[in-house]
């Protein structure tokens, strides 16, 4: 009797410990599902504001009288030593300088869609053959890393870049991406944009920038820490000389860029 109580007991203690280990396991289960459905709603957020925010903002500097500000110049401005930026239209700005710009820094402008894919899949090809990489970046390209991106680089800001380039040409025309870039482009430590740039470097006004201080000025730009068109050095002032000629004969380049009538 007391053999089949125990064996009674043992099957009651058992089945209660099945029973926990079915509740426990259940409610491990309802904690995964939780987490998987808040990541999925996090990153359905997350795509959300990525895409909305930038796009909302693109509208927003469609508007002529609007002066958007670069995530650079805000850094300087709050932990740097300062951003100094004077605006400039475009139809203000001597076009020597944004011949120059094009030329140095992006030939194609006027023919791509924000994206020169030709020149990114030949990028992507060298990255996976080990060889260096050399930069693919367009005008829009960097104009939207500069709205709204982080300096450093990384895969997962070119990411980034490309989808918001081709955003940014639906919403806004050539002249208009022209006029902003040209208007936040980092020129030095503090400095941004062409017409602080001028003063700063030439003390002149950027309506009166020449074909040479226009081409210092754009080939400054890859690296304007460590370049000074005021002061160029030998292989610099050659740069610019190359780019002050390509310049002079840009002609069927920068047609997007040309009032009308």
């Amino acid at each position: 009797m007391a053999s089949k109580t125990k064996t009674k007991t043992n099957a009651q203690k058992a089945a209660l410990e099945k029973e926990a280990d079915d509740q426990e396991r259940a409610k491990s289960e309802r904690k995964r599902r939780s987490l998987k459905s808040f990541a999925v709603r996090f990153l359905a957020a997350f795509g959300l504001i990525i895409t909305l925010v930038p796009l909302a903002l693109l509208f927003l500097y469609k508007i002529e009288s609007v002066k958007p500000i670069s995530t650079l110049m805000i850094q300087e401005a709050l932990v740097g030593s300062g951003a100094k930026r004077q605006w400039v239209e475009l139809d203000d700005m001597s076009p020597r300088i944004y011949q120059s710009v094009l030329m140095s820094e992006d030939g194609q402008f006027c023919a791509h869609n924000g994206v020169d894919w030709g020149a990114l899949n030949d990028v992507i090809d060298d990255a996976l053959d080990g060889e260096r990489t050399r930069g693919a970046s367009t005008i829009t390209m960097q104009l939207v890393k500069n709205l709204f991106l982080w300096p450093d680089r990384s895969f997962i800001r070119k990411g980034l870049e490309v989808p918001y380039a081709m955003m940014a040409e639906l919403v806004l025309d050539k002249r208009r991406i022209m006029e902003i870039y040209l208007n936040i482009v980092e020129m030095d430590v503090g400095v941004f944009g062409v017409g602080a740039a001028s003063q700063h470097y030439f003390q002149i006004p950027a309506e009166k920038l020449g074909p040479r201080n226009s081409a210092r000025l754009a080939v400054t730009l890859p690296n304007p820490k460590g370049r000074n068109p005021a002061n160029p050095g030998r292989k610099l002032r050659a740069l610019a000389g190359i780019i002050q000629k390509r310049a002079r004969a840009s002609g069927a380049y920068i047609g997007c860029l040309k009032t009308e009538g």
